[in-house]
């Protein structure tokens, strides 16, 4: 028994990639956190990917590595994954699990919410009308951004689209109301991680950025619970603590890509250039929380950028974000 009361696993069979697979297990469900105590006495978290037949696959977040199987210790909680949600955000910069970058103390909160959330209903959405200003001019005049809009961002490799990205971040502004920016970084390397943190210095000290980094080293599996992290932030900030909130992503290729890498070490059937078969779903998933809700106040606005790989527009990343998001800006050489 662990010391929360949780029964412990020493049965960790196989260490896959960025998988642990745990077997004789009883009552674990999909999506489940799980805390792993390795021999040393390090301790690791992960997510249930899939249960059945007594065996349970779990994500390691900070991935395998150094990871013996027969001295691991396995703990299920009994319930989804929980990040604390509320204002103490606000100036913070994390990594792409939440964890502190900035030197200060971990982020706490009276509220702990899930990360996997839920789109928004549709019946009680409110229609999308007020903008959201970006400073930028092609786009405030031509592609205006709306407040609980999701608005993508298409780019080639070479073109500047994160400092685009980062410029709205530190620039946007709703005219005079409460507003925030959640800004999550996915697979950047760390001079891009630096420029982002350089370019919303100012707005992160005026206490109106959250900051989520993860760079192309840390564990393939941070850079897909980055975004979910991001939108779970932005949406207590929006529906509860009534400001508007913008949430900048990029890169998404990038998720796309660490989500390809979980696939395939699970051994799934690859769908389109090997992505798997749920790509679509899964984009909608993160696309589809943002927006405003009939009778609560503030608003959450998704702005995702991806590179097109060789600039092919018909490539499964942008060409499924396209079908879920309304209309796009196409960056070209």
């Amino acid at each position: 028994m662990s010391p929360s009361g949780e029964i412990e696993y020493t049965t960790v069979c196989e260490l896959r990639g960025p998988l642990a697979v745990v077997e004789g297990v009883s009552g674990v469900g999909w999506d489940e956190y799980a805390h792993l105590t390795l021999a040393s006495g390090e301790r690791r978290h992960g997510v249930v990917l899939d249960a059945d037949r007594g065996l349970a696959v779990v994500q390691v977040l900070e991935g395998t590595a150094g990871m013996d199987p027969r001295g691991v210790r396995v703990a299920f909680t009994g319930s989804p994954l929980r990040v604390p949600v509320g204002t103490d955000w606000l100036g913070r910069v994390c990594n792409g699990r939440g964890d502190p970058l900035d030197d200060g103390p971990p982020v706490l909160a009276a509220h702990r919410a899930e990360v996997g959330g839920a789109p928004v209903n549709p019946v009680r959405r409110e229609p999308p009308s007020e903008p959201v200003l970006t400073g930028v001019g092609a786009i405030d005049a031509l592609t205006t951004l709306v407040r609980g809009q999701k608005l993508p961002v298409f780019s080639v490799a070479g073109l500047p689209h994160l400092e685009l990205a980062a410029q709205i971040a530190a620039q946007a502004t709703v005219g005079g109301e409460a507003f925030s920016v959640v800004f999550a970084g996915m697979g950047l390397t760390h001079a891009d991680a630096s420029f982002v943190r350089d370019v919303l210095e100012e707005r992160s000290a005026a206490g109106e950025l959250v900051l989520l980094l993860n760079t192309a080293d840390d564990p393939v599996i941070e850079r897909i619970l980055t975004p979910r992290i991001a939108l779970t932030v932005a949406e207590h900030l929006a529906f509860t603590e009534g400001r508007h909130v913008l949430v900048v992503m990029t890169d998404m290729t990038t998720y796309a890509e660490a989500l390809r890498e979980v696939s395939a070490a699970r051994g799934e059937i690859p769908a389109r250039r090997a992505y798997p078969g749920y790509l679509y779903s899964d984009l909608a998933s993160l696309y589809e929380r943002c927006g405003r809700i009939r009778g609560r106040p503030g608003s959450v606005t998704v702005l995702p950028v991806l590179t097109m790989p060789a600039g092919d527009i018909t490539h499964p990343v942008p060409d499924l974000t396209g079908y879920i998001t309304e209309g796009q800006i196409v960056l070209s050489p």
